[in-house]
């Protein structure tokens, strides 16, 4: 127990951000000591043993779980967190950051960071998230379920370039062969049928670095917003790309949202995406979980 009676496990990525989450530790841990915390720092050889040490920490009762890295590495600890009470710390040290920036962090200042960790573990102070749930996996940002999926698709199996030009490239590479994909939704019981360039399933607002695909998505009303994007052109897609980055897409004739509980996503041949994660093909079922986790923020 630490002389300020907090005691928390520190999960690192030593691979996020391009090695960057091993130097943000150097930072943020003499922080952390130096407040009084106890610091058990864990680190996994893969994200399976990263979670195994992430389940084992939280049984063991520490004050806080904490995690440095990227959403991949926060969807790790909201696994091991979500629904036990036990709060999950953020120090973004990633590429995306989505769920780390839900709740005012970013990744530039990791001091700023580990000032935000001191200061709740010493206040109490807590942000309650809901999250969405689907195969008994949780994610907190949005689920890819079209164009958006398939870019991720081919995203992960480049090596170059690095960061969001990756996804930027595989946009490009991507948009040459794609169609317009049949879509199967059940949304809160209603069936819906409708051809569209992408369905996204958002807790909350953005991923990929800040793509504000689901825009308006709030993470406290018990609500998951299901974004719709119909047929476009290719030239128009690419028009409409940039918008992402703002929000302002919500204007255009052939966005659609719908605000439900609990969606069916079916379409052939797409898999699924979420916290940067890949959560298998649809068809998928995904409910909100109201009030799931609670983040030292």
């Amino acid at each position: 127990m630490s002389s300020t009676g907090r005691d928390i496990a520190l999960l690192v990525n030593p691979t996020a951000g391009k090695g960057r989450a091993a130097r943000v530790v150097d930072v943020v841990l003499p922080r952390l000591l130096s407040a009084g915390i106890a610091v058990r720092t864990l680190t996994g050889r893969d994200a399976d043993e990263s979670l195994d040490l992430a389940h084992a920490a939280v049984r063991d009762g520490v004050d806080a779980l904490v995690v440095v890295g990227g959403d991949g590495m926060a969807n790790i600890g909201l696994q091991a967190t979500a629904t036990t009470g036990t709060p999950l710390g953020l120090v973004p040290a990633g590429t995306g950051n989505d769920v780390a920036r839900y709740v005012g962090l970013h990744g530039k200042d990791p001091l700023a960071a580990a000032d935000r960790l001191v200061r709740t573990l010493a206040t109490g102070e807590r942000t309650t998230l809901d999250l969405a749930r689907t195969g008994g996996r949780f994610y907190a940002t949005v689920m890819a379920a079209g164009f958006d999926a398939v870019v991720n698709e081919r995203a992960n199996a480049m090596a170059w370039p690095r960061g969001q030009m990756r996804y930027n490239l595989a946009t490009l590479l991507e948009l040459r062969t794609f169609r317009p994909l049949s879509y199967v939704l059940d949304l809160d019981g209603r069936t819906l049928h409708t051809e569209a360039m992408l369905v996204a399933i958002g807790n909350g607002p953005s991923f990929g670095g800040g793509l504000r695909i689901a825009e308006g998505a709030r993470l406290d009303d018990g609500l998951l917003d299901v974004v719709i994007i119909k047929p476009i052109s290719k030239p128009e897609l690419l028009r409409t790309y940039p918008k992402l980055f703002k929000g302002t897409h919500t204007t255009h004739p052939q966005y659609e949202r719908h605000q439900v509980r609990r969606v069916t996503v079916a379409a052939p041949g797409v898999v699924g995406y979420a916290d940067g994660e890949r959560f298998g093909p649809l068809p998928l079922t995904i409910e909100c979980v109201p009030r799931a986790v609670e983040v030292c923020a």
